[in-house]
């Protein structure tokens, strides 16, 4: 019974696994480049955060640090922008790139975005469904019920499309993110390319992340037709 180690579908996976670790690894590239490039402005993730909420109008939304390195977002539920400490406290590009991203995600919020509304609504939901689906589908092939495989296949498809739906949520926020740092004066022109490898290195990731749950979606799919052969 080909499953696990043993499934020779697991094959597919290979190449998107060798794509997200590339991702990642650019991620972190880009930021140990531009997190030590003090940016001209003299001002913090944290300060060009609340200075750019306040320009938008935005007044119910707190900033503060967050733990761990990367650990910058926004959470829509408590109206927190939540920067990683080094980005919250220091002066780099780096910190004015993410800053201006999670505070991208402040504005679609702000002004009811549609896919930000869309994946906030599909959030729980997908966690849930998350769980059970690989035990189900393994129940499922394991005991031959073409039943529970469907459910676990179903309730994958849920991962899948968040995934997709995040994509346009980040390409946005990073697109806002651009135009408000250019044209602000946030970053001189000389930084700016540097904000943009930033953003479009993170972008890399949920591009990953995504092109991993398809490919996922796949197998799933070509192991449930060896069921009926």
């Amino acid at each position: 019974m080909p499953f696990g180690f043993l499934d020779p579908t697991i094959l597919l996976l290979i190449p998107a696994f060798i794509f997200a670790l590339v991702a990642q690894g650019k991620v972190k590239g880009a930021y140990k480049k531009f997190s030590r490039m003090r940016n001209q402005s003299g001002l913090t993730g944290a300060d060009a955060a609340r200075r750019i909420l306040r320009n938008h109008g935005i007044t119910d939304v707190e900033v503060e640090p967050s733990r761990g390195m990367l650990s910058d977002h926004y959470d829509p539920t408590k109206k927190k922008v939540r920067l990683s400490e080094e980005n919250y406290n220091k002066s780099t590009v780096a910190a004015l790139a993410i800053a201006a991203h999670e505070v991208g995600h402040a504005i679609q919020h702000h002004e009811s975005y549609s896919f930000l509304k869309f994946r906030h609504a599909l959030a729980g939901p997908v966690n849930i469904g998350s769980w059970g689906a690989f035990p189900l589908f393994i129940i499922g092939f394991i005991f031959a019920s073409p039943t529970l495989v469907d459910i676990g296949i179903f309730l994958f498809l849920g991962v899948v499309l968040f995934h997709l739906i995040t994509l346009p949520v980040e390409f946005d926020a990073s697109k806002r993110a651009m135009a408000i740092l250019r044209t602000d004066g946030y970053v001189q022109p000389q930084e700016s390319d540097g904000a943009k490898k930033m953003l479009n290195a993170a972008a890399m990731t949920y591009v990953a992340s995504a092109t991993m749950a398809i490919v996922e979606l796949v197998r799933l799919l070509i192991l449930r037709g060896m069921m009926e052969e």
